[in-house]
């Protein structure tokens, strides 16, 4: 039986990956993920390796009392109102354009202090938006991460470099790929399952440093290249919320 492994999330889209025991999946995506991005102050959002500065940030969201930290890898931190916004930006993300707002306060400072770049700032995502893809969720098989590395030279390589939402044991490598437009029940939470991710740059990054340290996309390029793409995982939109937990059954219903 297929079972849920595990999850990756995080408050602040391209910041630190957070491994929680169970997400709660509304119709709008994983509740606390993705509500803050850093961006131009066009809108611009980062794309590719622009991203590797921020990935050692260490981001904690506390939705009730609305806090939000960030926590550098010098062990500094900043923490402050998370509901203090400015000015509207409309910001620009690869598949559609969404609201959001800058945070005042001493977050965009302490970032651009960090990533020597002071054209970045911190917004926070207008609700019910959020920051991930149009599609509210996804999902990969660890055992197709293990397949990827094992092409990669590396077969323990992390499966937070694909930054996936869903991840999920007890299938053969790309499984996942056959539940396309088939409803899928992971624990509480029912998804319909979408065509497969076409992968970038981000893939290469080391999780935890940013340090681009492993030819992820070579070693896709050579079995899972599609025309220009390169694919891996699948899309999934939410057809009935609810909790999922890590050890959750996964039942593909139709």
């Amino acid at each position: 039986m297929p079972t849920v492994a595990g999850f990756t999330t995080t408050p602040v889209k391209s910041m630190a990956l957070s491994r929680p025991d169970h997400i709660e999946l509304s119709e709008s995506g994983c509740v606390g993920d993705r509500r803050f991005l850093c961006c131009r102050g066009d809108g611009q959002r980062l794309s590719g390796i622009s991203k590797a500065a921020l990935m050692p940030i260490r981001p904690v969201y506390d939705a009730d009392a609305e806090r939000l930290t960030l926590v550098f890898p010098d062990g500094a931190a900043v923490e402050d109102d998370a509901t203090d916004v400015g000015q509207p930006v409309t910001v620009g993300l690869f598949d559609r354009e969404i609201p959001a707002r800058f945070l005042e306060g001493p977050f965009t400072d302490a970032v651009r202090a960090h990533a020597q770049d002071d054209t970045l700032s911190l917004a926070r995502v207008v609700e019910p938006e959020y920051a991930r893809g149009l599609h509210r969720a996804s999902v990969i098989s660890r055992a197709s991460v293990a397949d990827v590395g094992r092409h990669a030279g590396d077969e323990r390589l992390d499966p937070r470099r694909f930054r996936m939402l869903i991840e999920i044991d007890g299938v053969e490598p790309y499984e996942e790929d056959t539940w396309e437009g088939r409803r899928v029940r992971f624990g509480e939470a029912v998804l319909r399952v979408g065509a497969r991710m076409n992968r970038c740059v981000m893939t290469t990054l080391d999780p935890d440093t940013g340090a681009q340290n492993a030819p992820v996309l070579d070693a896709l390029a050579e079995h899972r290249k599609v025309g220009s793409q390169i694919l891996l995982g699948v899309y999934g939109d939410v057809d009935t919320p609810g909790t999922i937990a890590v050890g959750d059954d996964v039942t593909v219903l139709d």
